[in-house]
């Protein structure tokens, strides 16, 4: 049916708009560090017009190329890097000055298959249910509409965003910066739909998101499920998202429904969400009781360790020197984004020279809520030479930036600042 899926893919903007996100440790995960300004298809069509070029250089980078999936083809290629089918990297010189990410340069990352496009059809009739309350039942998106909305914005990011950046090989994809990005969010409170279904159950201390992928044939489901349990506090915070930065949810962030837990990383962020619980205990699913977990390097994951809950504070510079360009001398303004998880980021400095002098840097644009991340700038003038840009931030807690990474098995949760720099040659 041709037309319900002209429907269902997002309207392309003229800036662009598309994307997709965080979810998961790693079922598939074929990192292929695909950078790339344009992807030939392979279509005949495109082979021929190589050959008739006579490029054969042109045939074999083509060769290599990798296109994006269906799910995400309506994404801005050129400002992505592909690492698998399943993990797209936002660039960092395409992140922009204006707080939103725009959803079709936003990162993706699934840990399965997303399920096929044709549940985003009819969103309106996706059914979920919602168990652990007094009166548990199955309820629809179009019942939840009709009940209330709330609009949050958040930072959206991979528990291992910056894994790029360790130096033990870890598996998993390479991101630096671009497993993140700001977005609005629209949907209804959790806790305003568990009010209706009469309050969470007694003695319930998690809340428990399951996806809607189809499990592989012949695999144990727990091994592989997305299936993630949080703090019963989140339920305070957290929504269920029919609506992306204005458009409704795509498939490839989540699409129906996503569960959306402001300040936490976008594992628990659970995409297509089938059930919400309330539960005694942790799921048992191994993204869960193994996977995610902050551990020695070498040691394997059990529920003892700490889990990828609540993000930590972080900084990082954007612009100049992200593309690999020098700059003229004069005055240069230095920018990035800065947060802090479940609290606002109050200050933000920025080092020119790798963090041995400090100049506190100012907030740009609209403050959009604590879960949100902010814009900050420096303005600076540079003379000819060679310069590290770094920035560190502070939360409302106190909470700063440090300066180096805390070695773990799978490189979760980098926010050091020495990393995160920026070498600027000024001409």
């Amino acid at each position: 049916m041709q037309e319900p899926q002209l429907l269902n893919k997002p309207v392309k903007n003229l800036a662009r708009q598309s994307a997709a996100d965080s979810n998961l440790e790693g079922y598939m995960d074929q990192d292929l560090n695909v950078r790339r300004r344009q992807v030939l298809l392979g279509s005949a069509a495109a082979t021929a017009a190589v050959m008739a070029a006579g490029s054969s250089s042109a045939l074999a980078q083509a060769a290599k190329a990798k296109a994006l999936p269906k799910y995400a083809e309506w994404k801005y290629i050129d400002s992505l890097i592909i690492h698998s089918s399943n993990t797209m990297e936002t660039q960092r010189a395409a992140f922009g000055t204006s707080v939103i990410t725009p959803t079709d340069i936003l990162f993706v990352r699934n840990n399965l298959t997303p399920p096929d496009e044709s549940i985003t059809y009819d969103p309106d009739a996706w059914e979920l249910s919602l168990q652990g309350v007094n009166s548990p039942r199955k309820i629809s998106v179009g019942e939840m509409k009709r009940i209330g909305v709330e609009t949050v914005a958040s930072v959206l990011q991979c528990s291992g965003n910056g894994r790029g950046f360790f130096k033990h090989k870890t598996s998993g994809s390479q991101w630096k910066v671009g497993a993140s990005g700001c977005v609005i969010w629209s949907g209804i409170p959790v806790a305003m739909l568990v009010k209706e279904m009469g309050g969470v159950a007694g003695g319930m201390k998690f809340m428990t998101g399951t996806g809607g992928e189809k499990i592989p044939a012949g695999v144990d489901p727990k091994t592989v499920m997305v299936e993630r349990s949080v703090p019963l506090k989140a339920l305070e915070t957290a929504i269920l998202a029919w609506e992306i930065n204005g458009e409704p949810l795509p498939l490839a962030h989540g699409g129906p429904l996503r569960l959306v837990i402001p300040g936490y990383y976008g594992v628990n962020n659970v995409k297509y969400l089938s059930q919400l619980g309330f539960t005694e205990k942790e799921t048992t699913a191994n993204i869960q009781t193994s996977g995610y977990r902050i551990r020695d390097i070498g040691k394997k994951g059990e529920a003892s360790q700490p889990s990828m809950w609540e993000m930590n504070v972080k900084s990082w510079i954007n612009h100049p020197g992200s593309d690999g360009k020098s700059v003229g001398a004069g005055m240069v303004q230095v920018n990035g984004v800065a947060f802090a998880g479940v609290n606002p980021v109050t200050r933000v400095e920025v080092s020119i020279n790798g963090g041995k002098d400090w100049q506190e840097a100012k907030f740009v644009g609209p403050d959009l809520g604590p879960y949100a991340w902010r814009q900050f700038v420096l303005p600076v003038k540079l003379g000819s030479g060679s310069y590290n840009l770094v920035s560190r931030a502070t939360d409302a807690k106190g909470n700063t930036q440090p300066a180096e990474r805390l070695e773990n098995h799978r490189g979760y949760g980098h926010n050091g600042w020495q990393d995160h720099g920026i070498q600027l040659t000024v001409a």
